[in-house]
């Protein structure tokens, strides 16, 4: 059984993103340790990819640099393996299809297995295909994190009583990024989950402030934020530790108190 049901055990969980790789491999394990400690209940690491569909600019951008810095799906795993000698924090792969089919789906999950890595979103994986990957994902305790669009009710509960881990509820249509306002009605498709699945469920896509976390969290069991904090990484490099603690422990705080 993966860790993920440790990240929201108590209470409304806060995951947090960062591109493995930007700006380096000991900053990227600095940064994931870092947001641990602040507040993060469960961390996505992104699998940098030359052709991210479903991210915005900020996120494309991260990918760029970290593949320019020669990141690759090895060092991933060696990063996730110095993060294990300090944190138990359950961890979760974003990735696409792609450099998973390369690395081959036997190896790559024994892998993940290995270092305890305790999830995978894949993006570009529809639902209906998810079956290429989902022997290798099971047999080796991996859980594949079901993404939720606004769609029909009979898809959305369909793709949740099949669900394991969290749920991953997309809160707009269209790439990552900072989002100024969230118009979807999340908590009617929420409240679709709910009525087949106990699987937590977490809103991302465009989440950036503390006021957007406290909303979603008085519906939500958790709320992940990427873009913000990739923009963070990028805006501070290397010194990009201690704003990245100081925006965890905000949204941690956020997620808490819209539970309330």
């Amino acid at each position: 059984m993966s860790k993920i049901h440790n990240a929201f055990d108590k209470e409304n969980a806060f995951i947090s993103f960062l591109t493995a790789g930007d700006p380096s491999p000991e900053k990227t394990v600095e940064f994931i340790l870092a947001m641990a400690d602040s507040g993060a209940d469960l961390v996505e690491i992104g699998i940098p990819f030359s052709d991210p569909v479903a991210e915005g600019p900020v996120i494309q951008d991260a990918n760029i640099r970290a593949l320019s810095g020669g990141m690759h799906t090895d060092k991933v795993f060696d990063i996730v393996e110095e993060v294990r000698k300090y944190s138990d924090v359950p961890l979760v792969f974003l990735t696409y299809i792609n450099p998973v089919f390369y690395y081959g789906y036997e190896e790559f999950f024994a892998r993940c297995e290995e270092l305890g890595v305790d999830g995978i979103i894949v993006p570009d994986l529809p639902y209906d295909e998810k079956d290429e990957i989902l022997d290798f994902a099971s047999s080796h305790d991996v859980d594949i994190i079901s993404m939720i669009a606004p769609t029909s009710k009979e898809r959305i509960q369909m793709i949740a009583s099949d669900a394991s881990g969290f749920i991953y509820v997309v809160s707009s249509l269209g790439v990552t990024g900072v989002r100024s306002e969230i118009k979807t009605d999340i908590k009617s498709i929420i409240t679709l989950i709910k009525e087949v699945t106990d699987v937590p469920a977490a809103v991302g896509f465009g989440i950036n402030t503390p006021e957007q976390a406290e909303n979603i969290s008085k519906i939500a069991d958790g709320v992940i934020v990427g873009s913000a904090i990739v923009k963070i990484i990028a805006e501070h490099g290397e010194n990009a530790k201690d704003p990245i603690v100081k925006y965890v422990k905000s949204m941690k705080t956020a997620v808490l108190k819209g539970q309330l």
